[in-house]
């Protein structure tokens, strides 16, 4: 007999995204779509939308690498429609980043925009909850598309956010993964500012870096070389960032050669870029030396490096900086080139739009806080603090919205017996928690659609819909029993905590207009007095003879 396919679960799942987007993160193509390949059939297994999601997302990406821009944007679309219909998840807000990054390098930078907004607002909407895995990735390839989008700031405090989650995970390489690009976020925001004259700014965050790369150098794990040779890099650049120049060149010269020995298309360019940086400051310190020339060699090589991989911001960098550096070393000719050069590539991503996209991105932001506030602030309007449960103001809302007649519904008034003794013998604090547990008591012992409010004091209500008295006795007796039976002994009670509760019901079909809200409470405080009257421990209802809580109620009229 041959047996039958092997089910995928969500764990196969995870591990197949994992591996492919780990291949995404590096600028080998190759590697990428070998990666894709070999998990495409798990991927397809998939059936909830988030994973339809992913699979038109990474082909998109696919589509990008392979240098078809309109298949990337047919499944860019079909991406967010699937994404539409995805819940608010730590998965969501990574498929919303990822695919933030695909538009960003498919140059589509406002598209990228916007998505790395909504990609944001969830993580902070989520920020509250357990770290997880999704929630650490997702503020990674925030950073990575912020940092294409030429908001450094952005994406240096996405970075950061990243580094915080994965501290409460417990994957080591995760850790060391967000300390590097924290570190690299950092130098070379650094770098921006000191081009700005922001000095004092630049060399802080250069020790920020240097920190961050000790601290990933600490962790007990082996990273992929590219990624050592990475930091090796930045570590060296930030040295310079940090005004050591003379201590960055021998550590970056042998990064240099090392990488370019073993190192990618991208992190050639990249050390390139960050050796002609160096260079460039050494020789306006000293002039002679050969520096600038070879500075000026290195940012030529550099710039081919990122056109051949598509990072279309540092190639523009690059651009703009040997027009710089070519003007500085009397030839104007050749700095109009790369003027020129510099100024076709740029198109849209020109500096008003950065801080339009900067601005639209914090704003947003800060009305999702306003919102959220507003929010906590309705909430604590509406909620007991000490119980959790809702207050007498909640409840009064609910009962007014209720209509009488139309269905039957009951009303318990629920109160704790003796409780002025529990605060008189031993303390408020030991009182509060009693009140606490009987809340706790209520609410889990409660049928689904019952609520359970905190009138005042020791006094509590529960609302059952479409109750009629048979079934709210049978309710409210087992809420009853509940606290009776509860273990109290861990408190130092004169005795074990009741409660006694009046019950009234408003049924569907009374004779003429259905009693208000208020006339219904008041007969449930009414039996409440009465089975306090009769001994606590006790349900007393309209109706009903004997006491629920001394055993089976008797169904006549008294």
């Amino acid at each position: 007999m041959t047996p039958g396919p092997v089910p995928v679960t969500h764990g196969d799942l995870d591990a197949a995204l994992w591996r492919v987007l780990a291949a995404s993160g590096r600028d080998d193509a190759g590697a990428f779509r070998t990666e894709l390949d070999a998990v495409e059939s798990a991927l397809a297994a998939g059936s909830e939308p988030c994973w339809a999601a992913w699979r038109a997302a990474l082909s998109a990406r696919r589509a990008l690498v392979d240098g078809h821009p309109d298949a990337a944007a047919d499944d860019v679309a079909a991406a967010r429609d699937a994404l539409a219909a995805c819940p608010p998840a730590p998965s969501t807000a990574l498929a919303l980043a990822y695919l933030a990054h695909v538009e960003a390098a498919g140059d589509h930078p406002d598209a990228a925009m916007l998505l790395a907004v909504d990609a944001s607002l969830l993580t902070e909407q989520l920020g509250s909850g357990e770290p997880t895995p999704a929630l650490h990735q997702a503020h990674l390839w925030l950073s990575r598309t912020l940092t294409a989008l030429d908001l450094e700031e952005l994406a240096l405090a996405q970075a950061e956010q990243g580094r915080r989650v994965s501290a409460a995970l417990p994957g080591l390489a995760d850790r060391w993964q967000l300390l590097r690009l924290c570190a690299q976020q950092s130098t070379e925001l650094a770098q921006t500012l000191r081009r700005r004259g922001e000095v004092a700014r630049s060399v802080e965050l250069a020790g920020s870096a240097l920190a961050h790369a000790a601290d990933a150098r600490a962790l007990d794990v082996e990273p992929d070389p590219d990624d050592l040779d990475l930091l090796d890099v930045v570590q060296a650049w930030a040295l310079a960032c940090h005004d050591d120049l003379d201590d960055a060149l021998g550590p970056l010269r042998s990064a240099h050669r090392r990488v370019h020995r073993t190192g990618s298309t991208w992190l050639r360019g990249y050390t390139d870029l960050a050796l002609a940086r160096l260079l460039g400051r050494l020789s306006q310190m000293h002039s002679g030396g050969g520096h600038a020339e070879e500075a000026t060699d290195l940012l030529v090589d550099a710039a081919g490096a990122f056109a051949a991989t598509a990072d279309r911001r540092r190639y523009r960098q690059c651009l703009l900086e040997l027009g710089q550096a070519t003007a500085a070393m009397g030839r104007p000719a050749e700095a109009l080139h790369w003027l020129d050069a510099y100024r076709a590539d740029t198109g849209r991503a020109h500096a008003r739009s950065r801080e339009l996209w900067a601005e639209m991105f914090v704003r947003r932001s800060r009305l999702r806080e306003a919102e959220r506030q507003a929010a906590v602030l309705r909430r604590h309007a509406l909620e007991d603090p000490l119980t959790g449960l809702g207050n007498r103001r909640s409840a009064e809302r609910r009962l007014a919205g209720l209509r009488l007649g139309t269905e039957p519904l009951s009303l318990a008034v629920v109160d704790v017996d003796r409780f002025k003794e529990v605060n008189d013998d031993t303390s408020h604090l030991h009182g509060d928690e009693v009140l606490r547990r009987v809340a706790a008591l209520l609410r889990e012992h409660s049928r689904v659609d019952d609520e359970v409010y905190r009138w005042a004091g020791d006094e509590f209500l529960v609302v059952l819909p479409t109750a009629g008295q048979g079934q709210a006795l049978a309710a409210v007796e087992r809420l009853r029993a509940a606290v009776a039976e509860a273990d109290w002994g861990d408190l130092p009670l004169a005795q074990p905590i009741t409660v006694s509760i009046g019950l009234a019901t408003a049924p569907a079909d009374g004779a003429g207009d259905p009693p208000g809200w208020r006339s219904l409470f008041d007969t449930a405080d009414l039996h409440l007095f009465s089975a306090k009257r009769g001994g606590r421990n006790r349900v007393r209802a309209p109706g009903l003879v004997g006491d629920a809580g001394d055993g089976p109620a008797e169904g006549t009229t008294a």
